[in-house]
């Protein structure tokens, strides 16, 4: 193919499914998309839309076409990812990834940073898909739990979180606290929704506590806070979330197998970087206040 030009229109109205829509898109005359696709589909000698008076359906070999060139923009998009993150200077978007439960941390670091370098633009990605830093999906990701290892990363050692068992005052002003493990079962907890979840204190929990027990459970981190603050029952919180949150009584001490470990990593062609090698020296800095024993 010696036209791009002709195979992103095509892209677009596969895309989008209307002429008018991809010269939108594109900022061309609608006169000019038309002229791409009749030119690529002779020099292909094939046929890759339907049209119709909705638009243009793609045939079998529109779609073929649709899925290279929809690998190829993304390639292309994560290509521009990586080549913003090259540059020589403290500017342009800083993209960080982590679990959204760690937002009560990041978020100040990341605003703080962003006030010291006001052209810094902060995209901070949360969720639990693993962003691609190869593809420059981000610059710099936090990740919980075992170490990480995919090829090509530079992973650093970072905090490890001291997790235990909380209740709120007014949990146990209702219902007391339970002095020992066996006591556990004559109480209410609240959990994970996801019966898969990998943590290790959400494992014992399954494994320890019955699930008639477990009374609250939800998929997002800071409902199940959330809910251990107002009172539906014992939960796992971090010791410094609990410090700051307020209000809550440690039930028992953090065991060594709950702890969360946390890693820094990053891409080894931008690790080297200003950009992030400034953020990684005032992230570590910042968590030096971390102190969670």
């Amino acid at each position: 193919m010696d036209n791009w030009d002709e195979i992103r229109t095509a892209f677009n109205v596969a895309r989008i499914g209307t002429v008018s829509g991809a010269a939108e898109v594109l900022g061309v005359h609608h006169a000019t998309v038309i002229r791409h696709i009749d030119a690529l589909e002779q020099r292909l000698g094939v046929k890759l839309f339907q049209r119709h008076a909705r638009g243009y359906t793609p045939t079998e070999a529109g779609e073929d076409l649709l899925r290279v060139a929809q690998a190829t923009d993304d390639q292309f998009s994560q290509l521009v990812g990586r080549i913003k993150g090259r540059g020589n200077d403290v500017s342009g978007e800083l993209v960080v990834t982590s679990l959204g439960g760690l937002s009560h941390l990041l978020v100040p670091v990341l605003t703080e940073f962003q006030a010291e370098f006001p052209d810094i633009i902060v995209r901070y990605l949360t969720g639990d898909r693993l962003f691609r830093l190869e593809y420059g999906e981000a610059h710099v990701a936090i990740r919980a739990g075992a170490v990480p290892d995919q090829p090509d990363n530079v992973v650093q050692p970072f905090f490890e979180q001291k997790i235990t068992l909380f209740a709120s005052d007014a949990y146990a002003a209702r219902h007391g606290l339970p002095q020992s493990e066996a006591e556990m079962s004559g109480h209410r907890f609240v959990g994970a929704d996801d019966p898969n979840s990998r943590a290790p204190f959400f494992r014992w929990m399954r494994e320890t506590i019955p699930a008639a027990n477990i009374v609250f459970r939800s998929g997002d981190v800071h409902a199940q806070r959330r809910a251990i603050k107002q009172g539906a029952g014992i939960g796992f919180v971090s010791r410094l979330q609990a410090r700051e949150m307020g209000g809550l009584i440690e039930v028992v001490p953090p065991r060594e197998d709950w702890a969360a470990p946390l890693w820094l990593v990053t891409h080894m062609d931008l690790h080297r970087t200003t950009k992030v090698q400034s953020f990684l020296s005032f992230l570590k800095n910042r968590a030096r206040d971390w102190d969670d024993a």
